[in-house]
């Protein structure tokens, strides 16, 4: 089975934009599923996983790689994948590793250069935390990316989740991720009626219907299947106690912010000419990512 269309046997089939049960379909799990319910998840995931798994995108290796070994290339992607589709940071992910393959190319490498590769993806700080972060295990590990949690948060632009993320895709070691994906999945098949769902109960939930002993295929393998039912039509976070609404982009800061980056990459110059550009360089130069020099404004 290869087509989009053969994959709603999970779900049933799509009816007006929205994907209705089949009878082979397992009926629907309780919050506090038995073992036999929470069995009958692991292996609706793994079933979806074993047949229609993303398992061709550039940052998931084989699991005969050594630990640690890809863990550059794990941060790069984690990085990158903050609040951002998948399909638009792929072209960007193998860009940025052409131009910096290893974590000490990159920590040797001038922010200009960083912005330049990074500019167009968004949310640039992204970039100047990453090449921070690359300085710091250079400087502090030897280059070796750390795999303890404490360690990895102490790193620039890591935070909770992409420590864990980190432990789990480049180590394979246990840990309990969070995302956007992973409760869709969750909520749609334990709290269908649920609002305000608090992120420690589904990890309350996890330990009970997790899969033991494969960490980073099953993280992989819920990831996905929460990615699936969003194209199903299937869409709950908004009943999530952590969910935001991301504010609109167009005519926003964060767009003009993205378009000095690319005006001062390709070598022109910027001139303020209203309140709202002075306001997006004002936070710019504070992130560290532009300067004034000689009266004009440059990339760090």
């Amino acid at each position: 089975m290869s087509s989009n269309a053969t994959a709603y046997a999970f779900l049933g089939s799509r009816r007006r934009g929205k994907a209705s049960r089949s009878r082979s379909a397992p009926s629907r799990l309780r919050e506090d599923p038995s073992n036999a319910q929470a069995a009958a998840f692991r292996k609706l995931i793994w079933d979806y996983w074993k047949g229609f798994g993303r398992h061709d995108l550039p940052w998931r290796f084989k699991r005969s790689l050594p630990a640690g070994r890809q863990a550059y290339k794990l941060l790069v992607s984690e990085v990158m994948l903050q609040q951002t589709q998948v399909e638009r940071v792929i072209p960007y992910y193998r860009a940025f590793l052409q131009k910096f393959p290893t974590v000490r190319a990159l920590s040797i490498a001038p922010l200009v250069e960083v912005l330049k590769i990074w500019s167009g993806l968004g949310y640039n700080r992204r970039a100047k935390c990453l090449r921070d972060a690359a300085i710091d295990v250079v400087d502090k590990y030897d280059g070796k990316i750390p795999s303890g949690y404490s360690e990895l948060r102490e790193l620039p632009g890591v935070g909770d989740y992409t420590a864990r993320a980190v432990r789990v895709f480049a180590f394979n070691e246990s840990d309990v991720l969070i995302e956007t994906n992973i409760r869709t999945a969750l909520i749609h098949h334990f709290y269908q009626d649920g609002t305000l769902v608090e992120d420690r109960a589904l990890i309350t939930l996890l330990s009970k219907v997790g899969r033991k002993g494969e960490p980073r295929e099953w993280c992989w393998a819920l990831m996905d299947y929460g990615a699936h039912l969003k194209t199903s039509g299937i869409r709950n976070n908004h009943r999530s106690a952590h969910y935001t609404k991301q504010s609109k982009f167009e005519g926003s800061v964060r767009q003009l912010r993205g378009v000095i980056i690319r005006t001062l990459s390709s070598g022109k110059m910027i001139e303020i000419r209203s309140k709202s550009l002075g306001e997006a360089l004002a936070g710019l130069t504070r992130d560290g990512l532009v300067v004034k020099r000689e009266g004009e404004w440059q990339l760090a």
